[in-house]
């Protein structure tokens, strides 16, 4: 069937939504547009599916997220009946739509009599997680389109031990969903007769003071915060999002009186109205921040993304100026001042472990090694991370102190199973008010450890790839890359490559061994002067990501380097 025969059924579909009807005319009138809604539907990638919203079957709407739904209600009809009872946890961000999706696909659960659980307002993605361990559920749903522009929403599904649901699950649950073919017979029930019949209760407070208590053991050295916290100035961004919710209340708790909210962007608002992106890895997500900073001359400016797994952060100057971490440097920060933390308790253990994904830097290895303290590599996704968590708690190998993604995502305790910005604001503080506690302040923090372990620099760059030809041409790219095999970036020798897909690796004298992880899409090459490229298609947006990681004698050594790859980079996707 055609794209335009998929649409012709949409527009001859008596109880098509009528907000979805107005738009389905609208997007008739242009044919490129109508052609990349209907050619083909929604995939799952590493973070269940994520588009714009609108009519069509490769856009968010209530039929493709009853269609996923339903999936997983098919999927979860194959389980014992006590399994299938333990039900699914839901919770949803600001977004347009996102309550009423989250209500969808409650209302889908309860036709196949699975009960859910569904937060009485937004929620942080990481509470869902917590949600799910807590109450015991199945699975969880959450729906978000994380740090993505107000056009887009999404839809994560999560699995019993709160990490997003693993690759085979997965791979089952898109099965079912293919298998839907009829996307309007899927069929949802009413909240009301949800509630008649006992198939979804509301949660809300009750979970949020157990997660609280949880965010609470995230501090390491309380008589630090009592002695030098309850002074120091932060400003915190919510980003419109769901981190106004818990986010104050965490800082609170923990000690951090001295705390002010950015009053525009406290409002949970779809419209992201201040931001052009709600995304705390950009500039101008911080720019109200530092105009607030600045007038209270704040020692830390922290931003949580609209779903609150994701966390940003500036840092003062010494000339009163923010400069804006990435999440490499904030991961460094943070795993640094564990490990030292737990240390200084005498309480490190021997078998102590970080965990980061493979497109993550190694300044954060090398700090782990400066420890003592054990780093492993994963697929990038944070279910990965989970997994491992999952197997040390199983073994007993190893004790999990740390993991990260360079992504902005990061978790310190494993009551939760997926990337935690509410966990990262109250050890962020903690780290500003240790670095206080020595007259530094976090900057001249980051600078000691460059100093300590060379100056890591690294840079993301993102090539997009749009439209109904997107895929076809980032799937020639890695394919090019893959059949050329590069010998050599800017002028420097590749001394080790891995292809992740293949799971072969070859060094520099030609000897390949097997790489001991799950097939992924993913390409890496190591130069002979410690830099380290990778190269991925993103699992949610249409494009490729390309990852430099560089080591230099000094900060601007490192930088221009990474420049310099950059350039190189351009000129071979050209």
């Amino acid at each position: 069937m055609s794209w335009k025969d998929t649409m012709e059924l949409w527009q001859n579909y008596d109880e098509l939504d009528p907000k979805l009807k107005g738009e389905l005319a609208e997007l008739s009138q242009d044919p490129e547009a109508a052609e990349e809604a209907f050619y083909a539907p929604m995939e799952f990638g590493t973070a269940g599916m994520r588009g714009v919203m609108g009519p069509g079957i490769n856009r968010m709407n209530i039929y493709t997220v009853r269609q996923a739904t339903e999936g997983l209600a098919q999927f979860m009809d194959t389980l014992p009946q006590a399994e299938q009872q333990q039900g699914v946890a839901i919770s949803f961000d600001s977004r347009y739509h996102s309550k009423e999706f989250a209500l969808e696909a409650a209302g889908v659960l309860g036709e196949h009599g699975i009960p859910s659980f569904v937060f009485d307002d937004i929620r942080p993605t990481p509470e869902l997680s917590y949600a799910v361990r807590e109450l015991g559920t199945y699975a969880g749903v959450m729906i978000t389109a994380s740090h993505n522009p107000k056009q887009y929403n999404g839809y994560k599904i999560y699995g019993p031990d709160g990490g997003q649901m693993p690759p085979e699950e997965s791979d089952r649950i898109t099965g079912y969903i293919r298998k839907v073919t009829d996307i309007f017979a899927v069929k949802s029930m009413t909240q009301e007769k949800l509630r008649a019949r006992g198939l979804m209760s509301l949660i809300g407070e009750d979970v949020d003071l157990k997660y609280l208590s949880e965010i609470k053991k995230v501090s390491l050295n309380h008589e630090l915060i009592k002695k030098f916290g309850a002074n120091m100035k932060l400003i915190y961004s919510p980003l419109h999002g769901t981190g106004k919710v818990i986010g104050s209340r965490a800082l609170q708790n923990a000690g951090f009186t001295d705390y002010t909210m950015v009053p525009e962007q406290a409002i949970s608002d779809p419209e992201f109205a201040t931001v052009p992106f709600p995304n705390p890895e950009f500039a101008q997500a911080f720019d109200l921040a530092i105009e607030l900073g600045k007038k209270q001359d704040a020692d830390l400016l922290i931003a949580t993304d609209p779903d609150a797994d994701r966390l940003g952060a500036a840092v003062r100057l010494p000339n009163g100026e923010y400069k804006l971490l990435t999440g490499n440097q904030i991961a460094a920060l943070m795993l640094d001042y564990v490990l030292t933390a737990h240390e200084q308790a005498g309480d490190l253990p021997k078998n102590a472990v970080a965990v980061k994904s493979i497109v993550s830097s190694e300044f954060a290895t090398r700090i782990a090694e400066g420890h003592h303290a054990k780093m492993i590599d994963v697929l990038t996704g944070f279910k990965f991370i989970a997994d491992q968590i999952k197997n040390f708690e199983e073994t007993g190998e190893h004790t999990f102190m740390f993991g990260f993604e360079e992504s902005y995502g990061y978790l310190v305790r494993p009551f939760v199973r997926d990337k935690d910005a509410i966990q990262g604001i109250v050890l962020l503080a903690e780290i500003a008010a240790y670095y206080q506690s020595k007259g530094q302040t976090l900057y001249d923090g980051l600078q000691s450890l460059f100093a300590t372990y060379g100056y890591h620099e690294e840079k993301t760059i993102s090539k997009d790839f749009p439209g109904v030809d997107g895929k076809e041409k980032m799937d020639a790219i890695m394919n090019q890359f893959r059949s050329e095999h590069p010998t050599a970036f800017a002028g420097y020798q590749v001394v080790n490559s891995q292809d992740f897909e293949t799971s072969v690796q070859v060094n520099k004298e030609g000897k390949e061994s097997k790489i001991d992880l799950p097939q992924s899409n993913v390409l890496k090459y190591t130069l002979d002067d410690g830099t380290w490229i990778a190269i991925r298609p993103s699992g949610t947006e249409p494009k490729i990501k390309f990852y430099v990681g560089t080591v230099g004698e000094s900060e601007e050594d490192a930088l221009k380097k990474v420049d310099l790859f950059e350039d190189s980079i351009d000129k071979l996707v050209k």
